[in-house]
This record gives structure tokens, sequence and C-alpha cells, in this order.
């Protein structure tokens, strides 16, 4: 059962106890992302997360590392569009010390010039790393073709430019903006007592900050078509279509929809694109969703010369989806696949943490798993095909990286 608690200052606790388990999962959470970031600072959210590690007014990076280690635990980060998380898994015995350690880095990261200096070079090695991935980056721009100037285009990475820029004062000043009791949840998920909420709101419920960060601006859909040159193997191709928001209420027919497109291998892509026309190795869809909109994707990774073939490929796959609908099959498969995904997911606490974090931070409401069951169980094929032709329209964004960054004539 989820308990949710606010402290004092407005930092939001949610704790689930699972008391089968042996392990603790406890995240820190908070609202912002690339999507909160400007065209100078892009970037310094995903930067701010690796500084968290390189040490504190009492730890080193070495010892921050150790604190875990120490414990057979594990601790990571990560950033995303909308949100950070920096979280820690443990033995139940160590969940008080991992807790310390968490809000050590939050609260005490010194972010020294000399650690600043040769963090910024791993993050350009990062970024090189993401660039030598022509299938990761292809997203990169399709977020671009989409969403413009608006934040929701731009990098997670941000750029060497605005990377080089990035000072100690600047990170300072940015958490002050965002890292805001109101935007920050701690999502805890094992087998811990209700008790331990006593110990977060001692770490976290007293701190507050002095500046507002600045409301987000829903983005226009946009449907450029962009392409870039990279000397590559393959061409890869990204399809965008308007999507649905975080918490709409038809997600759950978007997840079935998702699933019988280009979500599995028995997915129409998977057996028009790949297994009938062998045309390529890795071909797929998934959906983003976001606070106010979201991105229904189509990936596709194919020799310069397939490039038509695969473009239309795709193209009459979904014309027989809209034309002649989701079979019975495919619903029920879908519908077992995702009960079976959220099952599963149920038996990690990571999962359990990730899951009531989002939530919290992004919708503040939680469902049971039998008010998700009901959920899933309300698909109708009526309405994922409704939603189909509302979604596949000629209306849709295209990235393209291929040896000669020309875009298939079919797109011209």
């Amino acid at each position: 059962m989820i308990k949710k608690y606010t402290c004092q200052n407005g930092v939001r606790v949610v704790l689930e106890n699972i008391p089968h388990v042996r392990s603790v999962a406890i995240g820190v959470w908070i609202g912002t992302g690339s999507r909160n970031e400007n065209e100078k600072n892009n970037g310094i959210s995903h930067f701010l997360e690796h500084m968290f590690f390189k040490g504190t007014k009492t730890r080193s990076a070495r010892e921050i590392a150790e604190s875990f280690d120490s414990i057979g635990g594990q601790v990571n980060a990560f950033t995303s569009k909308e949100y950070t998380c920096y979280y820690a898994k443990v033995l139940d015995e160590h969940s008080d010390f991992a807790l310390e350690v968490l809000s050590d880095m939050f609260f005490n990261s010194t972010f020294d010039e000399i650690e600043l200096k040769k963090e910024k070079n791993v993050v350009y090695e990062e970024i090189k790393m993401y660039e030598d991935t022509p299938d990761d980056i292809v997203h990169d721009l399709l977020s671009r073709a989409t969403y413009g100037n608006h934040p929701l285009g731009y990098p997670i990475l941000g750029t060497e430019e605005t990377l080089a820029k990035f000072e100690s004062d600047t990170l300072r000043d940015y958490m002050e903006q965002y890292y805001t009791p109101e935007n920050v949840v701690i999502s805890v998920a094992g087998n811990i007592s209700e008790s331990f909420i006593k110990e977060v709101e001692k770490q976290f419920g007293s701190f507050e900050t002095s500046k507002k960060g600045t409301e987000i601006s829903a983005p226009a859909f946009m449907t450029e078509k962009l392409a870039r040159k990279k000397d590559t193997e393959q061409a890869h191709l990204c399809i965008g279509f308007d999507g649905l928001q975080v918490g709409h209420e038809k997600i759950y027919d978007l997840i079935v929809l998702n699933n019988v497109l280009g979500g599995s291998m028995s997915s129409r892509l998977f057996q028009d694109v790949r297994e009938q026309k062998g045309l390529a190795y890795s071909v797929f869809s998934y959906h983003s969703s976001y606070q106010d909109n979201g991105m229904l994707t189509i990936y596709g990774g194919t020799g310069r010369a397939q490039l038509d073939v695969l473009f239309e490929t795709i193209q009459e796959t979904l014309e027989v989806l809209k034309r002649d609908g989701i079979t019975q099959k495919e619903l029920t498969n879908s519908v077992e696949q995702m009960k079976g995904n959220l099952m599963l997911s149920l038996e990690s606490t990571n999962s359990r943490m990730s899951r009531n974090g989002k939530n919290e931070l992004l919708l503040g409401r939680h469902r049971s798993l039998d008010e998700m069951i009901e959920k899933i169980n309300e698909v109708t094929a009526d309405n994922v095909n409704a939603l189909a032709k509302q979604l596949f329209t000629d209306e849709y964004s295209v990235a393209l990286i291929s040896p000669d960054g020309k875009l298939p004539s079919s797109l011209r």
C-alpha cells in the first residue's frame, strides 16, 4: 500500500512497503529536465546530475562511490526532458545510511572547479559517444523537427558549446530556481516501515529556496522534415506523429495501439518490414508522453538504396491498420502483455520506486493494481481503431541520418 506524506516545506514523500523483499530503493525526483532549459544553458540538468557524484563537503567522489560499494548497494542517476532522478538500491538494513548519502549529495555538493573541469571532459566524451550512434541521435533530430526551438526539441546532453560555459555558480543558480521543495519527490519502495518517513523529513523537510523557475509553455506540433549527412552504413529514419499527454484518458488505448504497430516481434511493422520484406534489422515504434503533449515515433534502419521502399512499407502498414483496424487476437495479446509487464514490474523495488516517483511528480495520483487492471480491461478494438485514425494522418515530422543526407523521393 502506498503512503503519501508532505513535509512542512512542501517536499512530497511516497512510500510503498513491500515486506517480502530485503531491499529498499530510494529515489530523489526533481521536476526539471531539458524542457526547463534555454539555448544558453541547454544540458545543465544533465551536467548537474553528474556533478552530484563529484564530491560534497565531507565526502570525495571516491568516498561517495565507496559508500555504496561498502554496503553492497547501487547508486545512479538519470535525466529526462521533464525530470531528474538520483537513486540508490540497498539492503533494507542500510536504508538510513543510503538516504543520508543521497541527502549529502543533494545539499552539500561543492561543485569544485577542478572536478567541474574534469567532468566537462567526461560529458564531452559522452556527447561524442552519442554522436557515434546514429540510431540514437536520429531521435534527437526528430525532437527538433517536431518541436523546433521549443525546449522539448533540445538534446538532454546539451552541446559542447553550452557545456563549456557552465561554472559552479551557474549550477547553484539553476538549483535555486528548480530544486525547490514543491518540485521534489522522495520515492521509497521496499522492506521499509512507515516510520522511515520521519527520516526523510529529517533530511529533506526543512530546506527552502528563494527563487522560482520559469513556467513551461506548451509546444506546437511541427511537421518539419530534417535530414543530416553522416558517414554511416545505414540510413536511419524516424517518423513522428502527434501523441497523447501524460495521464490522458486514452493512454491505455495508445499502449495497445503502439504494441500492435511496432512494440513487439509480432507487431505489424516487425512482420511487414523485417519478416516479409527483409528491409531492416531494427524497426519499432514507441510513445513519449509529456505534461501537455506527446509523440508516437516509428524508427527503421536500412541501406540507403532501400530507404524509399522502407518508407513506403511503413505507410502501407499504417494505411492497412487505419482501414481494417486491429484484430481480436491482437487486442487480446496486447492486453495480456500489458498485464504481464505490469505484474513483472511489481517484483522490482526499483520499478515500483520509479513508477511512484513519476506518478507523484507528474500526476499527483496513484492507481492501485486493481484500478490499473480495470483500465486495461476497458480497452476495446473500436477505441484503438478510432485512435489510430486520429493519430496517423498526413501531419507528421521526419528525421533522417544517412550517408548522403537526402530525404527519400517519397518525402520531398
